[in-house]
């Protein structure tokens, strides 16, 4: 079976810009854990030493256009493997290789993980429960959540929209009408730096607004001027 050997079974894409503080572990920790797997990062024009730290890693590089769902579709077209997984370079992926072949055994068509945040406060396990539970509920995943897709899936839907927020969560509602998601065991680890740097409940009231604002139709690009102040 193809999934026995992971060499020809996974890519790794990660859209990075000016990550340099945080790509080089990441991809240190994808070598040690997942030895044959591809790892494709594409910069989207970063200004600091991201690029030398991937090219130091041994990693494939592709330079694209800014904007995290051009980056993955450029990524997604440049991968080999048989299943696309979408992470991001503050995400710390599962430590369970066999959990993630037990899952790919069975040939889904998409998937995600659980996550867990990596700072101690108990409001962040709040956020992270709340977070899980809601993905499994709704089956729609953050990009926080290493979501994964089928190579000839992502193909068939044409990638990613082209839009600069809410990328994930419109893939996803795609994706939910073909087929459930699959649901690793293992959580992916991912930085809680958002929500310490701005509050954990400011956080969470400003991404249930977007939400709810993407829902009542305001467009992708009104919410990234609102998200970033930009």
């Amino acid at each position: 079976m193809w999934w026995r050997t992971l060499s020809n079974g996974i890519s790794f894409v990660i859209p990075v810009l000016n990550e340099g503080e945080r790509i080089g572990g990441l991809l240190a920790t994808l070598a040690r854990r997942f030895p044959l797997a591809q790892r494709l990062v594409v910069d989207g024009g970063s200004d600091d030493d991201t690029v030398a730290h991937v090219l130091a890693g041994g990693s494939q590089l592709l330079i694209g256009e800014q904007g995290r769902a051009r980056q993955m579709n450029l990524g997604g077209r440049a991968a080999t493997g048989r299943y696309l997984f979408f992470l991001h370079a503050d995400n710390q992926p599962p430590e369970q290789l066999q959990e993630i072949e037990t899952v790919l055994a069975a040939d889904p068509e998409w998937g995600f993980a659980p996550v867990r945040l990596s700072g101690t406060g108990r409001l962040l396990r709040w956020v992270e429960w709340s977070m899980n539970l809601r993905s499994r509920m709704t089956r729609v995943a953050t990009g926080d959540q290493m979501l994964f897709v089928r190579a000839d899936v992502f193909e068939s839907l044409s990638g990613y929209a082209d839009i600069p927020l809410m990328e994930d969560v419109e893939i996803c509602k795609r994706l939910r009408r073909r087929s459930p998601p699959a649901i690793l065991p293992s959580a992916v680890v991912t930085s809680s730096r958002r929500w310490e740097s701005r509050g954990v409940i400011a956080t969470v009231l400003q991404m249930w607004a977007l939400r709810l604002a993407y829902v009542c139709g305001v467009s992708p690009q009104a919410l990234w001027r609102f998200y970033y102040g930009d």
